[in-house]
This record gives structure tokens, C-alpha cells and sequence, in this order.
């Protein structure tokens, strides 16, 4: 079931996430149902926040290309434990700040940890567009956005183009 993804500035989308203690059927389908949102948006990565939901979840596809096979990942209490010194520039958007886009450097390479929907540890080490959208999506678990990496000036117009996206949304 597809949910509606909340547009900053939403004050739950500045909260710090509780950990999930263990695995339940209700968690496994907002999973679900967090992949069927952010394909049908479309996107490449969904943390729960963004759906209203304070737990440690997100889901994540980088796989673009037409002749690329899908490989969606479903990571409960994500956590980067090992970053490169190397980094890299991407142009970030957000499903949750719509049409709005910035250059943000993160670590070119991560290695995260976490639980799959199976309840098994899993590791693995991530890269490229790979490397950054995990890093973005486990950082909307922390409470910050990839807005929060700009220049205050570019921040708060941007903030003033989603508020303006909100009101008109609301009268629509």
C-alpha cells in the first residue's frame, strides 16, 4: 500500500528514530509498503520518517538503468561503521523536499550494517550513487536532511519553496 510521504518543513522529519527491537509482521509490511512508495514516486530511497514513522527502517533501489536488474534493500537499524577518507560530490534530492536538488560530499565508500526483513545481520560495503543514498537515507533517521549540508542562505530558500508547496497543496 502506497503512503503519503511527508514535505519538510514537518517537524517529524527532525526527529531522531528509535531503534527496532525485533522484527514483526507489521514492520516487514510498512517495509512493503515504504518500497511501493518510493517506486511509484518514483525515487531511489525511503527512510520511514518520511512516511511518519519514527523507527530505524529504510528501503533503497540505485539500481537506474534499463538494462540494470532492480535490487531493492530493506534495512532495519542501519548503521554506518566504517567510512573512506575519499569523498565525493552527488546532486541530492529528496522525496520529501520535491524538485529541489544540491551538490552535498559525503564519503565516497561506506560500510553499513544492519537487519534484514529475514531478522539476519547483514554487512556490506557500498559505493558511488550507492554509497550516497544510503548515507542520506540513514541520515533522515538522525533527523537531518541533505538540505542541512547547504549554506543557510540556499537552506532557507529552499525551505520557503517547500512551505509555498505546502500551502498550495492545501488548498488544492
Amino acid at each position: 500500500m502506497k503512503r503519503p510521504i511527508l514535505i519538510h518543513p514537518d517537524p517529524r522529519l527532525k526527529k531522531h528514530c528509535a531503534a527496532v527491537p525485533d522484527l514483526s509482521d507489521d514492520l516487514r509490511q510498512l517495509a512493503d509498503d515504504m518500497l511501493e512508495t518510493m517506486y511509484d514516486a518514483p525515487g531511489i530511497g525511503l527512510a520511514a520518517p518520511q512516511v511518519g514513522v519514527l523507527d530505524r527502517l529504510i528501503v533503497l533501489d540505485c539500481a537506474k538503468e534499463k538494462d540494470e536488474t532492480p535490487r531493492p534493500l530493506i534495512m532495519f537499524n542501519p548503521e554506518v561503521i566504517e567510512t573512506s577518507d575519499e569523498l565525493s560530490t552527488y546532486e541530492e534530492g529528496c522525496l520529501s523536499i520535491p524538485e529541489q536538488f544540491a551538490e552535498v560530499e559525503r564519503p565516497a565508500d561506506v560500510t553499513v550494517q544492519w537487519v534484514d526483513r529475514d531478522g539476519n545481520v547483514q554487512r556490506e560495503t557500498f559505493a558511488d550513487l550507492w554509497a550516497t543514498c544510503v548515507q542520506h537515507e540513514i541520515d533522515h533517521l538522525d533527523g537531518k536532511l541533505f538540505i542541512d549540508y547547504l549554506k543557510p542562505m540556499k537552506r532557507q530558500m529552499i525551505t520557503r519553496k517547500m512551505q509555498k508547496l505546502k500551502r498550495e497543496r492545501t488548498r488544492a
